[in-house]
């Protein structure tokens, strides 16, 4: 089994889809006054970012069909590493809503989160495995588990 942000149409994988998870900008407070920020307020901006894999390229695309281009100076792999140089002011990020409430960026007097105007597609979470397999007691466990989990998150957003 496997969590991933882009649905795979194969004949060979099954999955579930656990959540929407739109984007909020994050941002150094005083950055931006508070409440939404407009999207065009991003261009040619400062911004820290995942790299260029699973739904990045997605978000990155639907900035720049609404003529968003921002200047990424710094991309990492792990949310705290996004949120570390957010904190020390090297670019606003944009980034979902579970991996902001995950790292607990919400309770971050050094962060502010926005909501962006126009709002930018959400990523979506699927739990992914392999098709026509029987599953163990256990791993048919963790799917009902994934799935009850994912609706309390999703009573949470």
């Amino acid at each position: 089994m496997l969590f991933y942000d882009v649905r795979k149409d194969d004949a060979g994988v099954e999955y579930v889809k656990l959540l929407d998870d739109p984007y909020f900008l994050v941002a150094s407070r005083g950055r931006f006054p508070d409440g939404p920020v407009d999207l065009a307020a991003l261009d040619g901006a400062p911004m820290v970012a995942w790299p260029p894999d699973c739904a990045q390229p997605a978000l990155e695309e639907a900035l720049a069909a609404s003529g968003v281009r921002p200047e990424y100076m710094f991309r990492a792999g792990g949310n705290e590493a996004v949120l570390s140089m957010t904190r020390a002011g090297l670019g606003s990020a944009i980034l979902p809503w579970l991996a902001i409430h995950g790292a607990g960026a919400t309770t971050d007097e050094t962060l502010s989160i926005h909501e962006l105007r126009p709002a930018v597609a959400h990523r979506e979470l699927y739990l992914l495995r392999r098709a026509h397999r029987t599953l163990s007691p256990l791993a048919a466990r963790a799917v009902e588990l994934t799935v009850e989990i994912a609706q309390d998150l999703r009573r949470l957003q």
